[in-house]
């Protein structure tokens, strides 16, 4: 694959949050885990006919998970990095990291294999992690942060229920890459099923502030097909999230530039 000598380059808004800065200026530059990430790739698109999981995918993921953040603590919403650690004045911009971190490598495990990803994902994060955190907290915050961060790796499969917001949020992140750009090798090399199908009718996903609950997801498709990208996948990952409540879900169908919507979710 090309992927395989370029540099990873990120581009999140890091909005003044320097330790969100300096992580992101690490992570480009860390050999092991952009090698790790272009091998997930290897794994799930060129051996399992999959959708991406590499580092395209995780920037997705990353820049997702920060907005949904930043539009739950903009409503008074506290993360449990803030909520749950008081006596070590923990703030909003830790938890910013925890979000950013844990979407960057809850794919890794993808590179050993897809089976149990999730957990092999956890393992191989604690060093890394370790490497990427170095000098940006005390050593009792930098666990506190460090296995956080794994929790939200851990748990965002649907079948595990993370405990945090951070987790949550991470979670519908993830589900949320579901643009058709992800599925067109799979589909280009022959795999035409329900899943690339209903992935190649997503045109669009954009996340909004919401007005009645504190943020609003709008998908937009070319074809009612892509309404099992919602029904089946995001719906179940949502559910599991523990942010649910937060969140209204909009799929629509385009036509002649116009959105009509075809479902409304809120849980």
């Amino acid at each position: 694959m090309k992927e395989l000598n370029q540099k990873s380059k990120f581009n999140i808004p890091c909005n003044g949050n320097q330790k969100l800065k300096t992580l992101i200026l690490r992570v480009t530059e860390d050999v092991e885990l952009n090698t790790l990430l272009k091998m997930s790739n290897i794994t799930a698109i060129d051996r399992l006919g999959y959708n991406d999981h590499g580092p395209t995918h995780i920037k997705i993921v990353a820049n997702s998970a920060l907005r949904i953040l930043r539009l739950l603590t903009k409503k008074g919403i506290v993360p449990n990095i803030v909520k749950d650690y008081k006596d070590y004045k923990f703030q909003n911009e830790d938890a910013e990291i925890i979000v950013v971190l844990s979407a960057i490598l809850h794919d890794i495990g993808h590179a050993v294999h897809r089976e149990r990803h999730e957990l092999l994902s956890a393992i191989f994060s604690e060093k890394i992690i370790d490497r990427l955190l170095d000098g940006l907290y005390k050593k009792e915050e930098k666990a506190i942060v460090k296995f956080e961060t794994i929790h939200s790796i851990y748990s965002h499969e649907p079948n595990i229920r993370p405990t945090t917001l951070e987790g949550g949020i991470m979670k519908v992140a993830d589900a949320l890459d579901m643009e058709k750009g992800r599925a067109r090798i799979p589909y280009q090399i022959g795999n035409v099923n329900i899943h690339s199908l209903s992935a190649m009718a997503i045109e669009k996903v954009e996340i909004f502030e919401g007005k009645e609950r504190p943020v609003k997801i709008v998908i937009y498709m070319s074809n009612p097909a892509g309404i099992f990208q919602v029904d089946e996948l995001l719906k179940q990952k949502v559910k599991t999230s523990g942010i649910a409540q937060f969140l209204i879900i909009e799929a629509r169908l385009l036509k002649k530039g116009q959105g009509k919507i075809l479902k409304s979710f809120k849980f």
